[in-house]
């Protein structure tokens, strides 16, 4: 097989959401000490790019977005000790810190958005679900992330959104950390009146969003 032919296979396992041949693949590009960076950068990226057109155009639907997605961080796992091993960077999007605020234990959406930001290149720290406003904070001033995704699924959590921008302010932090917001009740004019930089309304706009944010 050469190499055109592996990155082709390799593209393909991420579109058809074949994990177990993306795992194989990422441990055979190792053990034949191909260039890991070309492995990434032509073959399992441009398959969950793939994937998200796939998407846009109606043809893929939300399980095949989570399996592609969970195939392209099967093979990051394998991947990610030998590029740190060999001091490659992977060149990353950004950072991001993603949770569902205090108060709310959804978190289906949210581990999908992380999981399709992860897939795209962006550096994810997932802090989970009910999640302190303080502890965003924190861990955005801890990794010097680009962007904090704030996520709420209930009416009665979604205050916590608004809380948070207004704890960067009082901290003097405001602008130094894009602020996104997502869930099922929030919509573009929640997200500009509480003064958040971007709002997406699923895991695919979330990642033109950030990447919009992350490069202002």
């Amino acid at each position: 097989m050469n190499n055109e032919e592996f990155l082709n296979k390799v593209k393909k396992a991420i579109v058809e959401g074949n994990k177990n041949e993306a795992a194989q693949l990422a441990q055979q590009a190792i053990s034949e000490k191909m260039d890991l960076n070309e492995v990434l950068e032509k073959g399992y990226i441009p398959g969950i790019q793939e994937v998200g057109q796939l998407w846009e155009e109606g043809e893929y639907f939300l399980p095949e977005l989570i399996t592609s997605a969970e195939c392209m961080k099967a093979a990051m796992e394998i991947m990610q000790p030998e590029l740190e091993k060999a001091q490659i960077e992977v060149r990353s999007e950004g950072k991001i810190v993603i949770g569902t605020v205090e108060g709310d234990i959804h978190d289906i959406g949210k581990n999908l958005v992380a999981s399709v930001l992860s897939a795209n290149g962006f550096d994810v720290v997932d802090l989970g679900a009910d999640v302190k406003l303080e502890k965003f904070i924190e861990k955005a001033e801890e990794v010097n992330a680009n962007l904090i995704c704030l996520s709420a699924l209930l009416t009665t959590t979604m205050t916590g959104q608004k809380k948070l921008i207004e704890l960067l302010k009082e901290k003097g932090l405001y602008g130094r950390f894009k602020v996104m917001v997502g869930g099922a009740p929030v919509n573009q004019k929640w997200a500009d009146d509480i003064g958040a930089d971007g709002y997406s309304e699923n895991a695919l706009t979330a990642v033109d969003t950030a990447k919009k944010l992350a490069g202002e």
